[in-house]
């Protein structure tokens, strides 16, 4: 049996390493690959062919192209796993899962998300239970005022990942006006410290760097897929696995 994550390009891919790093160690007979997918028809109707197949993390630039394909698809309106079953396909949304576990115990009353795409439409759900939430879009980037009294920072946008645009200055400039004891997660993780987070340290705030919740998204897409529990006693290996170097979902 195996599983993969698809998407185009797709070789820089940690989520391989992720899943097999936890097949190695409860040694289980499976594998995890990485599949560069430019059409999805053609995909979907050779996966859903072979048993063996237990499905795929999905990442850019198909999380919002892959729901047409499926019988059921997460309400969130962005979809990074697929699991088969009785003939139907399921489309979930791990990230979800990714951010609750990377802000655990964070003071939510202010929140500031920045992104309006598919990570931002995760990261809404895993805080819906903000008691107010800002989201910082591409209309009002240069507000600074949006990070004051924020207790809670969530970059959901590629900016300041090492292909994309930096996070702009006035937000950077800003963070010294945000709660003294804030929290910002950045979801980039290459580099893995970021601008963002060397900016957030640097104003006496917690920063939280992007593999924290990739892990946590890799977590239950993993139950989904082997029907075995991540064994967490590793996490530390892992992270230093992955920081070995840095690469996209």
């Amino acid at each position: 049996m195996y599983a993969e994550v698809i998407g185009d390009p797709i070789a820089h891919s940690k989520s391989p390493a992720i899943h097999r790093f936890w097949l190695a160690k409860l040694g289980l007979e499976a594998g995890y690959e990485a599949t560069r997918v430019t059409d999805l028809a053609a995909y979907f109707a050779a996966r859903c062919r072979d048993p063996g197949w237990r499905g795929c993390n999905v990442t850019a630039p198909h999380k919002l192209a892959v729901i047409p394909f499926l019988d059921e698809a997460s309400p969130i309106g962005a979809v990074n796993c697929i699991v088969p079953a009785d003939g139907r396909l399921t489309g979930l949304n791990t990230d979800v899962d990714g951010i609750v576990e990377a802000v655990a115990g964070a003071d939510c009353s202010k929140v500031v998300l920045i992104g309006n795409g598919g990570a931002a439409k995760a990261a809404r759900r895993a805080l819906a239970d903000a008691g107010e939430l800002v989201n910082v879009t591409r209309q009002n980037i240069e507000n600074a005022a949006l990070i004051a009294g924020a207790t809670l920072i969530v970059n959901a946008t590629p900016l300041g990942m090492a292909h994309a645009g930096p996070m702009p200055a006035v937000l950077l400039a800003a963070l010294p006006s945000a709660a003294p004891d804030a929290i910002v997660l950045d979801m980039v993780y290459e580099p893995l410290d970021t601008p963002l987070l060397q900016a957030a340290r640097a104003a006496g705030l917690r920063s939280v760097d992007g593999l924290a919740m990739l892990i946590g998204q890799a977590r239950r897409a993993f139950r989904l897929f082997f029907g075995a529990e991540p064994p967490s006693e590793h996490d530390a290996e892992l992270r230093h696995l992955l920081s070995e170097g840095t690469s996209q979902v």
